[in-house]
């Protein structure tokens, strides 16, 4: 029988979201000049790029060496991974005109907004390398 840990191993907190990504510098350019997302000073153009998302952050990494760092082989870009991203809005009639913006900046859209099973309204783009967002309103679970 094992006795229950006094602290937990990990703080249930995601810290930095990483996408591996085909070139760095397109990347940044559909974040930071389409999305809006703020890039941190200290990022190394080509190389690595942070930027902020108000309480984690998105780092813009090589596929390639994304792979390498973890010890991976690395997949086809655009193979689903079984992930998605998600920002959700405060109203129903911001997805839209969200998924419209991302569109505008280079994404694909995958998935029209539309009204969800679960109560919400919802769509989703790829970003350039086909990393997948969903765009979401929740009117049972806000998050924010």
């Amino acid at each position: 029988m094992s006795l229950p840990l006094t602290t937990p191993p990990m703080e249930p907190r995601i810290s930095m979201i990483t996408l591996g990504v085909a070139d760095v510098d397109r990347a940044v350019a559909f974040y930071r000049d389409g999305l809006g997302f703020p890039l941190y000073p200290a990022s190394q153009p080509g190389v690595v790029a942070f930027l902020n998302l108000s309480g984690t952050w998105l780092g813009l990494f090589s596929r390639t060496d994304l792979a390498a760092d973890a010890g991976v082989k690395d997949s086809p870009a655009g193979v689903f991974s079984g992930v998605s991203l998600a920002h959700n809005v405060r109203t129903r009639e911001a997805v839209a005109p969200l998924l419209a913006a991302a569109v505008k900046a280079g994404a694909t859209l995958v998935k029209p907004a539309s009204d969800a099973d679960w109560g919400g309204h919802s769509g989703y783009f790829a970003d350039p390398d086909g990393h997948l967002w969903e765009v979401a309103w929740n009117p049972h679970f806000w998050i924010g």
